[in-house]
């Protein structure tokens, strides 16, 4: 065998070499490299993905329409939807005959039960203030019932004790008979807050207009 300039064999150096191979492979072993994960990306939001979609738009040419605000929605009146309520009640609940009424040639005059005769006395002399006004003419009988309804709901609200209701003397009705002043007589008797009524002195209307007086919303 033929040896190395050391005296050992080639056998002995590869030997020599596979362990010190053997020996490195115990004393270390491999690194092992773990790769962070990575962190999701960020999507885009709607108005980039927006702004993104219509890059490629031409804006339209300004026009020569003006800008005007739109009108603000006005508020609910909730009282009014009440006095509406109420009126549909009234309007529902009033029979009526209307020959009955019209055989009766009595002056419009009323008080309930309780009421001083020296206060019908004086709502009849005009010694209470007028503070409420409404006309009839014109109205069918609907038409004016629901006028009326709504008319004194409103005065009780306001607290006007003293109004006049003009129903017209009947010239322009069927066989010209006072149709329009007997109801509003009769209507006038079923309103709890009525407390007494009259014809209309010749001044504030005569034969064709009322004088009713109405309780006070304050007590």
């Amino acid at each position: 065998m033929k040896r190395s300039r050391s005296g050992l064999a080639p056998a002995s150096f590869e030997a020599l070499a596979r362990a010190r191979r053997a020996l490195r492979e115990r004393a270390a072993p491999p690194l092992v490299f773990h790769q962070a994960p990575q962190k999701p990306k960020p999507q885009p939001d709607g108005a980039v993905l927006f702004r993104r979609a219509v890059a490629d738009a031409i804006p339209l040419p300004p026009s020569d329409r003006a800008d005007i605000a739109r009108p603000r929605p006005r508020p609910i009146a909730r009282q009014r939807q009440a006095d509406e309520r109420q009126v549909l009640v009234d309007a529902l609940s009033d029979p009526w005959d209307c020959d009955a009424a019209l055989s009766t040639g009595e002056e419009l005059v009323y008080s309930r039960p309780g009421i001083p005769t020296a206060a019908l006395r004086k709502l009849r002399r005009g010694g209470w203030v007028i503070k409420g006004e409404l006309d009839l003419h014109g109205h069918t009988g609907d038409e004016a019932r629901i006028a009326l309804a709504a008319f004194l709901n409103r005065c009780m609200i306001e607290d006007r004790r003293c109004v006049r209701i003009i129903h017209g003397k009947g010239y322009g009705s069927k066989n010209r008979l006072p149709v329009l002043k007997n109801k509003v007589r009769h209507w006038l008797t079923q309103r709890e807050d009525v407390l007494a009524f009259c014809q209309a002195r010749a001044v504030d209307g005569g034969a064709g207009a009322v004088i009713v007086l109405l309780k006070s919303s304050t007590r």
